[in-house]
């Protein structure tokens, strides 16, 4: 009985030490999981927005914001609200990041406006620089040239994030041992529109949809293996796709949708007219879900004309400072008063 006793004792320890071991184990993150920091990989959705085809010129658009409209904040596992934003507030980042990309910077020259103040000021410096140890009352525009301004303006913002729009699961259970899976998928949605700066007139704008999978996949044992004796344990794991790289690829084909949109309704050009006619007719199949209506393939154009012409601020050219006037010769003192001359 004594060994037995001491032997039960023994077993109960080395349980508990295991258990301990696992429970110091999981709290050091594995190599394979602590990757290191690297360049975002190129999606299928942000080659595609790379490889459109060159305009006939590249369009100057200007970019503001493009804020979070949703009002959406995380939920937590217990389904409560928390103080984090659903989504990403970097919108305009993301925004322009997918300008530049667009055929590999070929299609637009972006102009950032979201820190317009950053900017303004450190131009004050310059002027104020030059004003106290240069002493000029007017700084030359080469050493600070007039802003560029954009025909374009690009508008729009996160409009929408719904959670739970699908949800599913499957499991089983046999003499103690189960497995069960679950998935859900929330759905954000984003809204970009093109404005012309002469007229405000809205150009162009898209709305596209991108879904945000999450899986959890879970296995448990719970049995007796003996009278008195309970096996118990279970492993688990949880996949959810990012929602800042869903985001990010629903703004990039939005930039994608709006440039074949805004050349189907003759506000920029494709340089090779073939090939931009084929990415229009896929565009319109795609977005009428293949059953294109006769009057939605025959664009009605904007009013606003030439809306991506762009008249360039050229200062004025300073008149030369006027010549000094000719010395005066200087002739013979005048006669004295008492002085007879001749």
């Amino acid at each position: 009985m004594i060994y037995s006793g001491a032997l039960n004792y023994f077993r109960g320890g080395a349980v508990v030490a295991t258990l301990l071991l696992l429970a110091g184990c999981s709290a050091t993150i594995p190599k394979h999981l602590a990757g290191e920091a690297e360049l975002r990989p190129i999606t299928t959705q942000n080659a595609e927005l790379r490889s459109l085809p060159p305009p006939t010129k590249r369009v100057v658009v200007a970019v503001y914001s493009f804020p979070d409209q949703t009002g959406q904040f995380t939920e937590s596992t217990t389904g409560n609200s928390t103080m984090s934003n659903a989504v990403t507030q970097g919108g305009a980042s993301l925004l322009m990041k997918a300008l530049q990309d667009a055929g590999e910077r070929r299609w637009f020259t972006v102009l950032d406006r979201a820190r317009l103040d950053d900017t303004l000021k450190e131009r004050q410096i310059v002027a104020e620089m030059r004003r106290i140890y240069r002493g000029e009352v007017e700084v030359s525009a080469s050493a600070l040239p007039p802003l560029q301004h954009a025909g374009i303006i690009l508008q729009g913002g996160i409009t929408g994030y719904d959670v739970y729009t699908r949800t599913g699961g499957a499991g089983a259970r046999y003499l103690g041992i189960g497995a069960d899976t679950r998935w859900q998928q929330d759905t954000v949605t984003v809204s970009l529109r093109a404005i012309s700066t002469n007229t405000s007139e809205v150009l162009a704008s898209v709305t596209i949809q991108k879904t945000i999978a999450s899986i959890a996949t879970q296995g448990n044992i719970f049995r007796y293996v003996a009278l008195d004796r309970i096996l118990e344990a279970e492993a688990g794991s949880t996949a959810n796709e990012p929602k800042q790289i869903a985001v990010e690829e629903a703004i990039e084909k939005a930039v994608d949708s709006l440039i074949i949109e805004g050349a189907h309704m003759g506000i920029w050009k494709f340089a090779d007219p073939a090939a931009g006619r084929a990415l229009i007719e896929a565009y319109l199949l795609d977005k009428y879900d293949g059953n294109v209506p006769p009057d939605a393939a025959i664009a009605v154009p904007p009013a606003t004309k030439n809306a991506t012409n762009v008249v360039p601020t050229v200062p004025l050219a300073k008149a030369p400072p006027p010549a000094p006037a000719p010395e005066q010769p200087n002739g013979p003192p005048p006669p004295d008063t008492n002085e007879v001359v001749g």
